[in-house]
C-alpha cells in the first residue's frame, strides 16, 4: 500500500498542475469545458474523452424551435516525444426543428456538427525543469503564494483537417470536404489550484464558413477530487456568431476515470441557447518514465521523489528506530 506522504505528492501535483513532464500520475482531461490544454497527455497514453448532452435552441424572430441531443468526443495519444499529441475530435447530433408561425412545420435531421483530425506540440514550456516549481509537502504558503512568473503561459500549436459531408445542415451552403483548422494554446498553472487556459482557434479556413473562435476557461480544485470551472466562448463567422457561457464540475473516480457534468446557456434570441452535458474520461496508461533510460515506472519514480524531499530529521528518526528495533530483536536471539 501507497504511504500518505504518496498521495499526498500525487493530489498536490494534481491541483497545482505543475508540468515536469507532460505526462500526470492521474487523468488529465479537457473536459468538461471545450477547450484543450497546452500539454499533452504524455507517451503511450490513450486517452478517450466523451460527454452526452441535450440541446434547447429558441430563434424566437424566426419562430423555430430545435431540440437536439448528441455527444462530444476526443481521442488522444501521446506519439514519440512528451510535446506531442494525435487526436481526433468530433460532435455528432440530432436536431428536432420545429416552426411555429403561422405555418408550422416540422422536421428532423443528424450528421456531425464537427469532426477534425489533428496534433498538437508544445513549443514553451516554462514549467520545464524548474526545480524550485515543484510542490512542496510540507509548506501550505510555499505551495499557494503568488509568483509572477506564473503570468508567463505554456504555448502550444495545433494543426488539423475538418471533414464536413455535403450538404450538411449544420454547416454553411457550399461547405463540403477537408479545411484546415489551426490553434494557439496557451496554459498559466496559478497557486492554489487555479488554472487558465486560452484557445484562439481558425476553422475551416477557406470555406463559406471560416471560423474565428477563442475560449477562455478557468479551472479551480477544490480537493483532491472535485474540480470547478467557468467558460466563455466567443464565435465569429458569417454563417454563425454567438457568446456562450458554461460552468460545471469535475469529478476524479481514479487516477484512470473522470466523470463531469457543465451547463451551456447565452444572453441572446438569436437563437437563445441551454444545453446539459455529462461527460466521461478514461485513459489507458502504457506509459515509462525515461528518465532513468532502464524502463523505470512513473509510480517508482514519484517513490524516489517523495523519499528526497523527506527532511532529513525523518530519515534520521527512521534510522534510530531501526537501530533500536534491530537492538530489541538481537536481544531476543540471545
Amino acid at each position: 500500500m501507497k504511504s500518505i506522504k504518496t498521495y499526498l505528492f500525487v493530489f498536490v501535483s494534481l491541483t497545482t498542475l505543475y508540468s515536469y513532464s507532460q505526462y500526470t500520475e492521474v487523468i488529465n482531461s479537457n473536459r468538461p469545458g471545450v477547450s484543450s490544454s497546452a500539454f499533452s497527455v504524455g507517451t503511450n497514453v490513450i486517452q478517450l474523452e466523451v460527454g452526452p448532452y441535450m440541446l434547447n435552441e429558441k430563434h424566437v424572430p424566426l419562430n423555430r424551435d430545435d431540440k437536439s441531443i448528441g455527444a462530444d468526443f476526443e481521442a488522444r495519444y501521446g506519439l514519440l516525444w512528451p510535446q506531442l499529441e494525435l487526436n481526433v475530435r468530433g460532435t455528432f447530433q440530432s436536431t428536432k426543428r420545429e416552426y411555429t408561425g403561422a405555418i408550422s412545420s416540422e422536421e428532423t435531421f443528424s450528421n456531425f456538427k464537427t469532426l477534425t483530425i489533428g496534433a498538437k506540440y508544445l513549443v514553451y514550456d516554462p514549467y520545464k525543469n524548474a526545480e524550485e516549481e515543484k510542490p512542496n509537502l510540507y509548506s501550505w504558503k510555499a505551495n499557494h503564494s503568488f509568483k509572477w512568473k506564473y503570468l508567463i503561459p505554456a504555448v502550444a500549436v495545433y494543426a488539423g483537417a475538418n471533414f464536413d459531408t455535403k450538404d450538411n445542415p449544420f454547416t454553411a451552403a457550399g461547405v463540403e470536404g477537408f479545411s484546415p483548422k489551426i490553434m494557439i494554446a496557451t496554459q498559466n498553472n496559478f497557486s492554489g489550484g487555479w488554472v487558465f487556459v486560452m484557445n484562439f482557434i481558425k476553422d475551416r479556413i477557406g470555406t463559406n464558413q471560416s471560423d474565428f473562435t477563442y475560449i477562455l476557461t478557468l479551472t479551480k480544485s477544490i480537493t483532491d477530487q472535485w474540480v470547478v470551472f467557468g467558460e466563455t466562448q466567443g464565435i465569429s463567422s458569417d454563417f454563425y456568431a454567438d457568446n456562450l457561457i458554461r460552468f460545471g464540475g469535475a469529478y476524479l473516480w481514479s487516477r484512470n476515470f473522470q466523470l463531469d457534468t457543465a451547463l451551456t446557456f447565452n444572453t441572446k434570441d438569436t437563437p437563445s441557447v441551454f444545453g446539459v452535458t455529462l461527460g466521461a474520461s478514461y485513459r489507458l496508461d502504457f506509459h515509462k518514465d525515461k528518465e532513468e533510460n532502464d524502463g523505470t515506472s512513473a509510480e517508482d519514480e514519484l517513490e524516489r521523489r517523495v523519499n528526497k524531499e523527506a527532511p532529513k530529521k525523518d530519515r534520521k528518526e527512521r534510522k534510530k528506530n531501526k537501530r533500536k528495533s534491530n537492538d530489541f530483536d538481537d536481544g531476543i536471539n540471545l
